[in-house]
C-alpha cells in the first residue's frame, strides 16, 4: 500500500502547509493540540477539500486540484473511527456492526464478523445498547463496524483521547491486534508520545501546519524535532524485541532485543516468543562511567555514547549505542561536564524497570 498526501489548506489564521507518504502499516500523525493533524486526515478522509494538494492511494487519485478532481468520501472506501464512537444509540452491538457490512462492496475482500469480533473482544456484547458499554467498548464496537465496510484504509482520529488511562489500557491490546493480523494501513491520529511509540510503525511529527519530521518511531520520538510536538521531558527509546522468558512469581519479562542484549521489563500478561515493543524515557536512564554496584535498578547495559545535544535548558541528550539498540538518555549538562562524556566513551545505560512501558 502506498499512500501520497500532499495538502495545502487555510482555516481561518491557520494554514496547513504539508505532505508526507506512507507504505503500509501504522502511520501516526503526531503533535500537540492544533497542529493540524485532524485536519490533514480530513482531507484524506475527503470531508475538507484542500485549496492545493493531492492525496493518492495505491495509484487511485483521489484528489487532484491542479486537475479539478475530488473524489467524495462514500467512493473512497476508508473506514474512519473518531475520538467519540459515534454508535447509533437505538441499534445494539450486532446491528451496529451488521451497519457496517452494507457498506462493504460486492466483491471486496472483507474480514468475516466472527474473526473481527474475536478480535476485538466484544462477543459478549453483541446484544447490548450502546447506552450500557463502557467508553472502551463503545470504542471497539465502533472499530469493528469501520472493519466491517471492507476499508481499503482505516483512519483514526485520537480514538484514546476520550478515555481514561484504564480504558486506553484497555483497548491498546486490542489496538496492537489490529496492527499485527488484520493487514489494512492505518492513519492514526494522536499527542499521546505512549500510544504513538507502542503502535506506530512510521512517524509524520506535525507543528504549527507543518510536518517537522517522517521517520521510524524509535527515530522520530527519540530524535531532537520532538520539542516541537511534545514536552522534552517525553522523549525516549523505542525498542523491539521478543519475550525470552517470564518471571511468573515476581511479575517479570526478560527481552531479548533486536540488537541482542537482554532487559528485564514489568510483563505479567506476555508470552515467551510473543514479539514486544519497549519505550524507555530518557528521563529515566541513568548514565555511570564505571558499572555500578548495589542498585535496586535491574537493567544496566553496557554501551558507547554515540553523540550529545544539548537543549538549552541546562540538560543535554545522549545517544548511546548499546550493541545495535540506540538508548536515549536526558541528563544535566552539568553532569556530561563532570563525568567527561564525548562521543566514543564507554559507559553504562542504568535503567528502572518500573519506568518501562
Amino acid at each position: 500500500m502506498s499512500l501520497v498526501v500532499e495538502a495545502r489548506h487555510r482555516l481561518g489564521d491557520f494554514a496547513l502547509d504539508a505532505a508526507f507518504s506512507a507504505e503500509g502499516g501504522v502511520t501516526a500523525l503526531f503533535g500537540r493540540s492544533g497542529s493540524g493533524k485532524t485536519s490533514l486526515v480530513r482531507i484524506i478522509a475527503g470531508l475538507a477539500r484542500p485549496v492545493e494538494g493531492r492525496v493518492v492511494l495505491e495509484g487511485d487519485v483521489l484528489v487532484d486540484t491542479a486537475r479539478g478532481l475530488f473524489v467524495p468520501p462514500h467512493r473512497r472506501r476508508f473506514g474512519y473511527v473518531f475520538q467519540e464512537a459515534r454508535l447509533f444509540p437505538h441499534l445494539t452491538v450486532r446491528r451496529n456492526l451488521n451497519y457496517g457490512r452494507w457498506f462493504a462492496p460486492k466483491g471486496a475482500r472483507a474480514e468475516s464478523p466472527e474473526r473481527i469480533v474475536d478480535l476485538l473482544g466484544i462477543d459478549s456484547l453483541l446484544d447490548r445498547q450502546p447506552a450500557h458499554l463502557s467508553g472502551g467498548e463503545k470504542q471497539r464496537v465502533a472499530i469493528g463496524r469501520a472493519l466491517l465496510a471492507a476499508p481499503r484504509l482505516l483512519l483514526m482520529d485520537e480514538p484514546l483521547a476520550a478515555l481514561d488511562e484504564e480504558r486506553k489500557a484497555e483497548i491498546l491490546p486490542y489496538l496492537e491486534r489490529l496492527r499485527d493480523e488484520v493487514g489494512i494501513p492505518i492513519v492514526y491520529v494522536s499527542h499521546s508520545v505512549a500510544e504513538v511509540a507502542r503502535l506506530a510503525d512510521r512517524v509524520v511529527l506535525m507543528a504549527g501546519g507543518r510536518v517537522e519530521a517522517i521517520g521510524p518511531a524509535s527515530d522520530v520520538l527519540g530524535g531532537p524535532r520532538l520539542a516541537a510536538a511534545a514536552d522534552r521531558r517525553e522523549a525516549g527509546s523505542v525498542l523491539t524485541g521478543h519475550v525470552e522468558a517470564r518471571d511468573a512469581a515476581h511479575g517479570l519479562a526478560t527481552i531479548r532485543l533486536a540488537g541482542g542484549a537482554a532487559i528485564l521489563v514489568p510483563g505479567a500478561t506476555v508470552a515467551p516468543g510473543e514479539a514486544v515493543r519497549l519505550r524507555i524515557p530518557a528521563r529515566d536512564v541513568l548514565v555511570a562511567t564505571i558499572r555500578p554496584e548495589g542498585l535496586s535498578a535491574l537493567n544496566i547495559l553496557e554501551g558507547v555514547v554515540e553523540g550529545i545535544e544539548p537543549d538549552g535548558e541546562g540538560m543535554a541528550s545522549l545517544r548511546i549505542a548499546c550493541g545495535r539498540d540506540i538508548v536515549r538518555a536526558r541528563i544535566t549538562a552539568l553532569s556530561v561536564e563532570r563525568l567527561g562524556l564525548a562521543p566514543g566513551l564507554p559507559v553504562h545505560a542504568v535503567i528502572k524497570t518500573v519506568a518501562l512501558e
